[in-house]
């Protein structure tokens, strides 16, 4: 199969540029065959570390499937260098611990598959992605909201508001406070506001917590179990 598409081709409008980091060979056949067949994805590099990456200048805004478990940079610190290329990082990764998700999360990830994701589902939400949402799978939000269930309560859950779980949603999409103010129209310091507020509601402190706030609430595309959303 071809590995990339030239950088100059134009995307018909509607369409979406997808590129694969990826180190299994068999995996990444497959995903590339998925990703081949869908009228709707422009298919670009397909590579097995973030070194060949770089070398292909994929343009920027594609949306990248990453794999954590890579040859070099791997984990996080992969999310972290090919989000500041400007891309939008979906990981696709058979690491779907609580703490590896919150911190590929953190480190800008848009959102989070396990490798036993179906195709449909993988299409969803690399569109999700692509339109500037969040998207983490059922499975792994089911993991994360497991762990959550195994600590002791501590009390019951408080209630957002609809502007409290907008700017959560942001968070937990990996934007940044200045980027919530330009989004929702409103300003830095009233966005620190709600933030405070979000914290002494959940009790979450630092960002990854609070991502994990927003995953257990439902708040990210595929993982509101009680409202059967995907």
């Amino acid at each position: 199969m071809t590995e990339e598409r030239s950088a100059g081709d134009a995307v018909d409008q509607g369409r979406v540029r997808v590129a694969v980091i990826e180190d299994h060979p068999l995996y990444r056949v497959s995903v590339e065959r998925v990703l081949a067949e869908a009228d709707f994805v422009e298919l670009g590099a397909v590579v097995d570390s973030v070194a060949r990456f770089h070398v292909h200048r994929q343009p920027p805004g594609s949306v990248v499937l990453l794999d954590l478990g890579l040859p070099g940079v791997a984990g996080a610190a992969a999310v972290l260098e090919v989000c500041e290329l400007g891309h939008h990082v979906l990981v696709v990764s058979a690491q779907a611990e609580p703490e590896v998700v919150l911190g590929a999360i953190a480190a800008g990830a848009r959102g989070f598959l396990s490798k036993d994701v179906d195709a449909d589902e993988l299409l969803i939400a690399i569109k999700t992605v692509a339109g500037g949402g969040a998207y983490v799978s059922a499975v792994v939000a089911g993991m994360i909201m497991k762990d959550n269930a195994d600590r002791p309560a501590v009390s019951a859950e408080a209630e957002l508001s609809p502007r409290e779980e907008q700017v959560l949603r942001l968070v937990a999409a990996g934007e940044r406070d200045v980027d919530i103010a330009l989004i929702l129209g409103i300003g830095v310091r009233t966005v620190r506001g709600y933030l405070d507020r979000i914290r002494d509601k959940t009790g979450e402190r630092r960002r990854p917590g609070l991502v994990k706030e927003a995953i257990r609430r439902g708040l990210m595309g595929g993982t509101d179990p009680r409202r059967g959303r995907k």
